[in-house]
């Protein structure tokens, strides 16, 4: 069974990314009822600042939060990284959980769901670049959640409610179904097969 990862790429209180995790999730069970998905909150980690003593390329992880973060990125073949746009960028959290690891990584499928006063869509760009280091094939559909227009809140401090336009829906399906096609293409690849 092919199984996704839907990585939460914000660990600030108050942040609405769980909340679009859970709608990632949803229609990932609607959609592909075959597929197994996971969220993997960051804030669930508590990973420290990067704190090996070695490179992540080594493989060689001497911490037990890397092990445990390592087995866990390990389990999937594909992922769907929610992320906040920070300052034209991603979260230093989400940027500090991909460098921990490195081979764990390697030769699987992602997708992006941005959200953000312009959807999230520089930091996701920046993600791409990551993911492309990490040799993760990313795929190019992507969701980009506007505040103004997919989250209903008082005041902007305030995490609001998730409510996604329908055409968002048709999007993430969309981007589910390339995340899906492309893990389970890359399959061989993880497997040795075609090493």
């Amino acid at each position: 069974m092919t199984k996704i990862g839907i990585i939460v790429g914000s660990i600030r209180p108050g942040r609405r990314g769980l909340a679009v995790a859970e709608w990632v999730a949803a229609v990932a069970a609607s959609e592909h009822p075959a597929v197994d998905v996971e969220i993997v909150d960051l804030a669930d980690f508590a990973l420290p600042l990067l704190d090996e003593e070695q490179p992540a390329l080594f493989g060689r992880y001497g911490k037990a939060h890397t092990v445990r973060w390592a087995e866990t990125i390990a389990r999937f073949d594909g992922f769907v990284v929610v992320t906040p746009e920070y300052n034209h960028s991603i979260p230093g959290a989400l940027k500090n959980a991909l460098d921990f690891v490195y081979a764990e990584w390697n030769n699987k499928a992602a997708g992006f769901v941005g959200y953000g006063l312009q959807g999230g869509a520089r930091a996701v760009e920046h993600l791409r670049l990551i993911m492309a280091e990490l040799r993760v094939a990313t795929v190019r559909t992507q969701v980009a959640l506007s505040l103004h227009h997919d989250f209903t809140f008082s005041a902007p401090t305030e995490p609001g409610e998730f409510t996604p336009g329908p055409q968002q829906v048709e999007t993430l399906t969309a981007l589910l179904d390339d995340v899906v096609v492309w893990a389970r293409a890359l399959q061989p690849i993880r497997e040795g097969v075609l090493a």
